[in-house]
Parts: structure tokens; C-alpha cells; sequence
């Protein structure tokens, strides 16, 4: 848990640097100069650059899970939740739009890394919006899907553009404000299109 300025300051200094350079190639020289400390200062409250990394990871991961979490198990219909998990997801990574490159960069380079991180932590548990699709399928409400695939549909859809995002904006030839107004008319597209896909007319 956080609790100084100076330790929110270093943790910030730490997204730039780690979102920009990845954690192979950050050094924490430039942590500490990016956050306006000395080097022993960063030394003292973070003791190596994977504990730096780590809390940073944690610190965003903490916030999403539960959002996530409270999506899946509330009483809302089921194209209201998807709506909202689309508008909440891309919202959370415009704001920290290091986590998804962060997930698939660090987690393949170090596997074990990401089996002993998600093992330690609250995940976001989907079974209860499963639950309700499947039960959704049964009433007629929606086509036959293997509620699998429409997480993956969700997450792939919302995430990809933040992971890809030189890829995307070097393609369609967007600078930093029309890529955030991309992303803000996604919050609306990307529902309608599986609600539509999925919806029995």
C-alpha cells in the first residue's frame, strides 16, 4: 500500500519510464530523475527495479480487478454489463495505458513472473456473468456462444488498439488526441457491435 507523496511520485516516474523503455531497458537512474530524487532515496523505499516494477503492476492491477469484479456480479442485464465493461475498460487503460503492454511483454519474457503474480492476487472472476449468459442463450435472449469467446471478443477488442497503439496510429496517421478520440467513440461501437452479433432479432 502507498502512503507518502514521495513514493506516489517515484511510482509515476516509474510508469513513464517503464511504459517508454519496457522493464529490460528502464534503469533506475532514470526513475530517480524522472520522480526529482537521488538514486539512494529510490533505493530506500524501492529496493531494485523489480520491486519497483512490481508495485507499479500491482498498484494498477488493484484498481481493475475489482471494477472488473463488480461488473461481472452485478444484477444488470447483460448487453447493460457488456456496455459498461467496454466503457470502463477502455476509460481504466487511457489512463494507464501502460498495463496491457506490460501484461504481454513482461509475462512472456518471464512467465514465471506472471504465474506467481496472478496466483498472489484477487482475479477478476467472470463465472457469474458466464452464468448469466448461458442462462441468457437458454431464454432465447441471445444466439448460441461459448461465453469464453465473448470475454475474449470483449478484451481483445478494447485492449488491442493500447497494445498495438504505434502500430495503430502510424497505420491510420493519428497523433496522441485523435487516438483518444478513437478510443472514446470505441466505448460505444464496440458494444453495439457484439450486442448486435449476439442479440436474437
Amino acid at each position: 500500500m502507498i502512503h507518502t507523496a514521495t513514493e506516489k511520485s517515484i511510482l509515476q516516474a516509474a510508469k513513464t519510464v517503464f511504459f517508454k523503455k519496457g522493464l529490460a531497458a528502464a534503469r533506475m537512474q532514470e526513475i530517480a530523475d524522472e520522480a526529482n530524487i537521488n538514486k539512494a532515496m529510490l533505493h530506500y523505499y524501492f529496493r531494485s527495479k523489480q520491486k519497483l516494477f512490481e508495485a507499479v503492476f500491482l498498484q494498477a492491477f488493484r484498481e481493475l480487478a475489482p471494477l472488473l469484479n463488480t461488473i461481472f456480479n452485478s444484477d444488470k442485464p447483460i448487453f447493460e454489463k457488456i456496455r459498461e465493461f467496454v466503457d470502463s475498460y477502455i476509460a481504466f487503460v487511457t489512463d494507464n495505458p501502460y498495463l496491457p503492454t506490460f501484461i504481454i511483454q513482461e509475462v512472456n519474457i518471464n512467465p514465471q513472473f506472471g504465474k506467481t503474480f496472478f496466483a498472489n492476487q484477487v482475479m477478476p472472476d467472470p463465472s457469474t456473468f458466464q452464468k448469466q449468459l448461458a442462462e441468457a442463450v437458454e431464454k432465447g435472449i441471445i444466439k448460441p456462444i461459448d461465453p469464453r469467446q465473448l470475454l475474449l471478443n470483449l478484451i481483445s477488442m478494447t485492449a488491442f488498439p493500447f497494445v498495438g497503439k504505434g502500430l495503430v496510429t502510424g497505420i491510420l496517421g493519428l497523433d496522441e488526441t485523435a487516438f483518444k478520440a478513437l478510443m472514446e467513440e470505441r466505448k460505444k461501437l464496440i458494444p453495439e457491435m457484439i450486442i448486435n452479433t449476439i442479440k436474437v432479432q
